[in-house]
């Protein structure tokens, strides 16, 4: 295999599964906008940047992008954002993809989704609490020690000298001081330095992420509205996961710098061309077995399968009205147990829409 560093160095990877983690709860963006945008007037959205790691990887070595290819071709369900919903009694309903930022490439619906999402009477997303600021505000104070150390714990006591080395350089550099974080869970400081400076302007100006655009819109032109989840247990799934599994992820993190750009340019184009079943080839062909596998696979499980059964339970009523469109990350529809599988098993039959 190729040294990755023709594309990207191995932290670049490793923030690119950070991302794709972060990506699946949909309340987190709010949360960090929150706490990095409150001292902080952003006159004007700096311009994103950032390459395309995989079709780099495409040109400098071939035979490992027809790998990931061919894994990613052989997920089941992983090539497709929009889903036909239809049983039996039921007016048909759609499942869609979203992806949990403002950038217009993913805030403009492709015109199926948009046809499907302006014919529905019912909008559904992961959770309605993002739409009430003082909802978001009850559910962390209700839950302080979901985001902060409650007891002696602090970040540096967490550290090693040269990890410790890492993670102040790092968030010096993006102007956070170590000391005013030191009592924060690292799960929330590596949400905090992997969303793009572009990203984090765009939001503290007022642009909706996908998910809340389609809402307010539903809401705007009296469309009903309803939520799978709550923050709260969005939040405590995350915050559930080894405390060993976000540290690394903060380090590594943080080692990335400003080629988080280029991470966040990789998911917006996988996520414009349906590619919902290319990510986790990609990770793996680039670093196979590598040593913190066991922690993605408890992510992929708390994260992904364990929420998709909730969010599919908690949907059936609203789908069994008919006539709805369900946005919720990309991230839950592909793979044995994801939600496009799960509307099957639950008597539906699941079209891809192109």
């Amino acid at each position: 295999m190729k040294r990755a560093l023709a594309i990207a160095d191995r932290a670049a990877l490793v923030s690119l599964k950070l991302l794709v983690a972060l990506n699946a709860l949909f309340f987190l963006s709010f949360l960090i906008v929150l706490l990095l945008a409150a001292g902080k007037a952003h006159a004007e959205a700096p311009v994103c940047a950032g390459s395309d790691l995989l079709s780099a990887l495409q040109k400098d070595d071939p035979a490992t992008y027809a790998k990931i290819e061919a894994e990613a071709a052989a997920t089941l369900n992983g090539k497709g954002l929009l889903w036909k919903l239809e049983k039996s009694g039921e007016k048909p309903s759609f499942l869609f993809g979203t992806m949990h930022v403002t950038d217009p490439r993913v805030t403009a619906l492709p015109p199926a989704a948009q046809k499907a999402y302006d014919a529905a009477g019912t909008i559904i997303i992961e959770t309605t609490d993002v739409l009430d600021k003082q909802k978001m505000m009850e559910a962390m104070l209700k839950e302080p020690e979901l985001m902060m150390f409650t007891d002696d714990t602090t970040l540096s006591s967490l550290l090693s000298p040269k990890d410790a080395v890492v993670v102040n350089k790092g968030l010096d550099a993006r102007g956070i001081p170590p000391a005013s974080v030191s009592k924060m869970k690292p799960w929330l400081l590596s949400a905090m330095v992997a969303l793009p400076v572009c990203e984090v302007a765009r939001q503290a100006g007022g642009a909706p992420v996908l998910d809340v655009k389609l809402a307010q819109d539903a809401k705007a032109n009296g469309k009903s509205v309803e939520g799978l989840e709550t923050a709260a247990s969005q939040l405590r799934a995350m915050a559930s996961l080894p405390i060993a599994f976000h540290i690394k992820g903060l380090v590594d993190t943080l080692k990335l710098g400003d080629r988080v750009n280029d991470v966040n340019e990789t998911m917006i184009a996988l996520y414009q061309r349906g590619d919902t079943g290319t990510f986790w080839p990609l990770l793996r062909s680039i670093f196979p077995g590598e040593d913190d596998d066991a922690g993605y696979a408890e992510f992929d499980q708390t994260m992904i399968t364990d929420r998709n059964k909730v969010m599919a339970d908690h949907a059936a009523p609203i789908l069994a009205k008919g006539n709805a469109f369900m946005a919720v990350g990309a991230m839950h529809l592909p793979g044995p147990g994801g939600l496009v599988e799960d509307f099957r098993k639950a008597g539906y039959t699941v079209t891809a829409v192109d």
